[in-house]
């Protein structure tokens, strides 16, 4: 079993992986074959919320403009200040779990962190910036692997590497290691054109094969459990009541009133708005619970119009169906009851792609 530790750990030659660009032993094919569950899915045990996709893309918006000095200097900072927040000094308590967790960083952050760059991070920090990166990965290419077990096109899950690739940093994508990896997805995305239902082999440095070799049906990633959610999310919106109170303001969550501070939910992930939706644990009111299903509802919606647009621009009907499995894969049980995206949807879905997609070949055949 493979564990982590703050001193001489399997993960330590991969935490300066991108400082050195050495491809052949800290590429993530490299550390994918050589890990183990417990590495990747390590996490802080302290209670977090997190964001939602569009708070996240707000974040890596803002950060991209960033001169990169400063980025390494403000990331720094923020492993200070998750460091005080938490009570402890270091990532890694006397056992080797995590004390912190690097997930509320953008990833030009934990590039900076796994590169050491200017030289501001012990190699305990970088060694958790690499676990963060591969945590990151693994979940960019979780949902698209169940989806391919459903449709058994591979090619989905090459797709969603490159696309996880390519929202990388200059800084990162002018490495070595993140040229080969590249180099390597866009050679699978051109085997999977020629027979999708295999995975690509023979491909050196492949990360997506070594990601399905250990990950068949997708990793598992370590969650919050729902009860957890729904209390750090009552905090939340408990601090947003605070503030508007402190500005002589009642929070709101009816559009259509005239008066009040309309609470922001957008900042809120999913899973914490189902948290507020489903109101299992009884700590929302009707008000807010409804306010929850409306944003999950235009979030819905928004999800299919994109499945929409890229079938769309890629001019293959069958892209639609893939974009709402993949949708549906990545979500967990509760946003599916929340959503109410159930079995027999995601079984039309499959059902609709391998129609769409064998009149297809049969429309090229001819």
């Amino acid at each position: 079993m493979t564990t982590v530790n703050t001193g001489l750990n399997s993960y330590a030659q991969y935490g300066a992986a991108y400082a050195r660009n050495a491809v052949a032993q800290n590429s993530l094919a490299g550390v994918l074959a050589s890990t183990s569950d417990d590495v990747i899915s390590s996490n802080s045990s302290a209670t977090n919320l997190t964001l939602s996709a569009a708070a996240r893309a707000q974040l890596a918006n803002a950060a991209a403009s960033k001169d990169f000095t400063a980025v390494i200097s403000d990331s720094r900072a923020a492993l200070d200040k998750l460091y005080t927040a938490a009570g402890v000094s270091g990532p890694y308590d006397a056992s080797g779990k995590p004390t912190i967790d690097l997930s509320s960083l953008d990833r030009r952050a934990v590039y900076a962190i796994a590169a050491n760059s200017g030289g501001k991070f012990t190699e305990a920090e970088q060694t958790l910036a690499a676990v963060t990166r591969i945590a990151g990965f693994n979940a960019a290419l979780s949902p698209a692997t169940q989806t391919a077990k459903l449709t058994g096109d591979y090619s989905v899950v090459y797709k969603a590497a490159a696309d996880y690739l390519d929202g990388a940093s200059n800084e990162e994508k002018a490495t070595a290691t993140w040229t080969a990896e590249r180099a390597a997805v866009a050679k699978g995305l051109t085997a999977t054109q020629s027979d999708p239902t295999k995975v690509p082999s023979g491909i050196s440095g492949d990360p997506v094969a070594a990601y399905l070799a250990q990950y068949p049906s997708g990793s598992t990633t370590t969650t919050q459990s729902f009860s957890s959610v729904a209390k750090s999310t009552r905090a939340a919106l408990d601090d947003q009541a605070k503030s508007a109170a402190a500005a002589g303001k009642e929070l709101v969550y009816d559009p259509g009133r005239k008066v009040g501070q309309m609470a922001d939910l957008s900042g809120l992930d999913n899973r914490a708005l189902s948290a507020i939706s489903l109101n299992q644990d009884q700590l929302f009111s009707k008000e807010e619970s409804f306010a929850a299903k409306r944003e999950l509802d235009g979030r819905n919606r928004a999800s299919i119009l994109t499945a929409l647009k890229q079938s769309q621009t890629s001019g293959n009907p069958a892209d639609f169906s893939l974009g709402l499995l993949n949708a549906y894969s990545a979500m967990s049980a509760e946003e599916r009851t929340a959503t109410n995206w159930t079995p027999a949807f995601r079984d039309n879905a499959v059902q609709s792609y391998k129609a769409t997609t064998s009149l297809l070949s049969l429309l090229k055949g001819g």
